[in-house]
């Protein structure tokens, strides 16, 4: 269902209190209509993107949510015009869903990463690393956390996944958005970083290897072709800074 229209009902408001628990909702819920749940009954829906009390929407299914101590699950709407990812999605209904605990599962995804290199005998060599996943060389990356920045987040996650602290040049970034097996819309945002660390410590539980390359070679081992397309930009910007 992620992408799709729906049309919903509104039954509990911004605003309403429910009316056996202790919580106020912070944004419309309601019901799809024509939509039965797993459970038989009426397939309830969240709303985000509009902070008054209205009663239907109409807009796409960004995220489904699954109860881990209750069987089914609710979704989560809002906009056309509006994305939101899995933290804004999170501080939106944990006041009611944050009581059972639940996993979901989103439209948009948006990570942050960095085209990592140190200066050796006078060139550049870049860091890339190998997601164990999809076994895939590409530069460290991951998902945006609550309160971060996309900076904050491309230091973290090359720092989790490689064990390598580095400094953003605040001149350079480059953004790509694509879509994964049809349905989820991923944007990712890459900066240019130094370092003038060389070891490495990888995450084990997420990458299987990492190396540092010179460009031509680095070029030829990357996957994708957004990747690629990153990492002549970001060698073509130290070229003319002379960095």
């Amino acid at each position: 269902m992620l992408g799709k229209y729906v049309r919903v009902k509104i039954v509990r408001p911004v605003g309403v209190r429910h009316p056996r628990f202790s919580f106020t909702y912070r944004v419309n819920f309601g019901y799809a209509q024509g939509v039965t749940g797993v459970n038989g009954e009426a397939q309830g829906v969240y709303v985000m993107g509009i902070d008054h009390p209205v009663k239907e929407f109409d807009g796409r299914v960004i995220a489904i949510v699954r109860r881990e101590q209750q069987k089914g699950f609710v979704w989560v709407a809002a906009p056309k015009s509006k994305r939101f990812i899995d933290t804004e999605i999170r501080e939106a209904i944990d006041f009611a869903e944050g009581y059972y605990g639940y996993t979901m599962e989103c439209l948009y995804e948006r990570s942050c990463g960095a085209v990592v290199y140190r200066t050796e005998a006078g060139r550049s060599l870049y860091l890339l690393i190998k997601n164990k996943r999809s076994a895939h060389w590409g530069f460290p990356k991951g998902h945006m956390e609550k309160g971060e920045t996309q900076e904050d987040t491309a230091k973290r996650e090359v720092l989790e996944e490689t064990g390598i602290h580095i400094q953003l040049l605040p001149e350079f970034s480059s953004q790509s958005e694509y879509t994964i097996q049809g349905k989820v819309e991923k944007s990712v945002v890459i900066f240019l970083a130094s370092t003038q660390e060389r070891r490495t410590v990888i995450q084990q539980e997420e990458i299987e290897d990492s190396v540092w390359l010179p460009y031509e070679k680095a070029l030829k081992l990357l996957n994708y072709e957004n990747d690629k397309a990153t990492l002549v930009k970001a060698n073509r910007f130290l070229l003319e800074h002379q960095l």
